[in-house]
This record gives C-alpha cells, sequence and structure tokens, in this order.
C-alpha cells in the first residue's frame, strides 16, 4: 500500500533515496509513482516522471523554451 512520499535525489543511471517512502509524484501528471517502478527522471531539474509519455511531454516544454 502506497502510503509515504519519498525524497530522492536522482543521478544520471540510478537514484538515492534520502528519505525513504514508498512513492513520488510525478512532475508532469501528479500521478504517483511506486519507488519500485521509478524508470524515468531528469537529472538536472531532479524531477520524475510517470511514464515516457510524461518525460518526453516535459522534453518538449523545455526545448520549446
Amino acid at each position: 500500500m502506497i502510503k509515504k512520499l519519498a525524497k530522492i535525489k536522482y543521478l544520471p543511471n540510478n537514484f538515492q533515496i534520502i528519505e525513504p517512502g514508498d512513492y513520488v509524484v510525478c512532475a508532469v501528471s501528479g500521478k504517483k509513482i511506486n519507488v519500485e517502478k521509478l524508470t524515468y527522471w531528469n537529472v538536472e531539474l531532479q524531477e520524475p516522471y510517470f511514464s515516457y509519455r510524461e518525460a518526453f511531454k516535459k522534453r518538449e516544454e523545455i526545448f520549446k523554451k
């Protein structure tokens, strides 16, 4: 059961759990992401993404600026 928000430092090929928890929140959609299923994130922005769709959407937003 998902109960506690984790605090994570996103690294290039991995991530480091700073404060243990069950989930993080997608920076684009606001969906909860189980830490065990976390696959997509941005190191520079230190943001997690629910799926490749949200990661792509964020990338598009960045390059439009």
